[in-house]
Parts: C-alpha cells; sequence; structure tokens
C-alpha cells in the first residue's frame, strides 16, 4: 500500500467544511430540542410541586418515606399494630410455648430418632418467684391413646432439680409415636403435657 492509500480518508468523496467558514455566531442561533424550562412550564402541578426549590425537604425524616402515599402508610401502620399485638402477647406469655411448675419455667421438646424419642427438658427459675421447688421430679411418659382402652406402654423417669437459675436434662423414651402425654410431679404439683415430637 503506497503513503497515499494511508492517508486516505474514507468519506474522500465528502467536502468538509473551512474552518475560515464556520460562523463563529453558530453556538447562539442552535436549536436545543430540551429545555428543562419549557417542559417545567407546560407540567402538570405535581410535577411543578417536585421539582420546586420550595418544597424541597432539609434535612433527614426517616418517617416521610414510610408514610409518603396511602398504601406505605397502611403497611406501616399495619406492621406497627402487628409488632404492638405480638409484643403484648409475649409479654403476657400467650406466645410462650413453656410450662410453669411451682416458681420454675420448664420449656420441653423431642426429637425422634430411629425408634425412639428422645426429650429435652429445659428448667428456668423464674425471676421474682418467692417460691422455688427443688427435689426430685417424677416424670411419666406414654404414646397418646387413639382408643379408649388400648394398652400403650408408660415409661418412667425421675430427676432433680437444684436451685441453679437454668438446668438442661435430657433422656430417651423407648417408643416413637406422633403425640406423648408427659406427666411431671413433684409432691405438691402435677402438669400434664401434650408432646408433638419433631
Amino acid at each position: 500500500m503506497t503513503d497515499e492509500g494511508k492517508n486516505q480518508r474514507p468519506n474522500a468523496n465528502y467536502n468538509l467544511s473551512k474552518p475560515d467558514k464556520v460562523n463563529p455566531d453558530a453556538e447562539q442561533t442552535l436549536t436545543f430540542h430540551y429545555s428543562r424550562e419549557r417542559r417545567l412550564e407546560k407540567a402538570p402541578k405535581a410535577v411543578k410541586d417536585l421539582n420546586s426549590k420550595q418544597n424541597k425537604q432539609k434535612g433527614f425524616n426517616l418517617l416521610r418515606p414510610l408514610i409518603a402515599d396511602k398504601p406505605r402508610a397502611t403497611l406501616f401502620f399495619t406492621i406497627v399494630i402487628l409488632s404492638g399485638f405480638i409484643y403484648i402477647f409475649s409479654m403476657l406469655g400467650m406466645l410462650d410455648n413453656s410450662y410453669s411448675l411451682e416458681g420454675t419455667k420448664l420449656e420441653i421438646s423431642g426429637t425422634r430418632y430411629e425408634g425412639i424419642t428422645i426429650i429435652v427438658l429445659k428448667k428456668t427459675i423464674k425471676k421474682h418467684s418467692t417460691h422455688v421447688y427443688s427435689g426430685a421430679v417424677d416424670i411419666a411418659v406414654s404414646p397418646a391413646a387413639s382408643g379408649e382402652y388400648e394398652d400403650f406402654p408408660v415409661f418412667y423417669h425421675r430427676i432433680f432439680f437444684t436451685l441453679e437459675p437454668v438446668e438442661e436434662y435430657r433422656f430417651a423414651v423407648p417408643f416413637d409415636s406422633p403425640d406423648q402425654l408427659i406427666v411431671l410431679q413433684t409432691e405438691k404439683s402435677t402438669l400434664n403435657i401434650k408432646l408433638k415430637p419433631e
């Protein structure tokens, strides 16, 4: 390729304007197709209000975006009301899966594993409790009876509560049942529980 071919423009057939013929006032005569001010003049009032400098909020406002329109406000107040109900119910102990036995709070759970059930009993001493039981607790576990005169096994176990604030007891029951009845008995009190192992 020759030097002449290298310097040749791909659009060599088109005439280029000469710099001395360019109008120095060309920038002033150019037509701009987008003007923010003209667009806002024709815009509805809601758009004008959004773009006006007076209505722009200064500073940080956390609540305004949450209740800016009706759907957001409805959702926000629904969440606030539900959170209030959940807090009240939890303070009253209605959402808690725990039981009370002579000044102690008991949480009982079970896990089914290869034909046996592993039961976990967690004892916590209640705050502001005047009398806390310490001593032997007799436990009887049996499958929930489906019939009135059905024979079913009963498993007996004994644990000892101390004055420790939190204690956890684990024991295995030699049968596997979807529903189990548990009876806990101290010298003065009896607690009946229906457990659904996982």
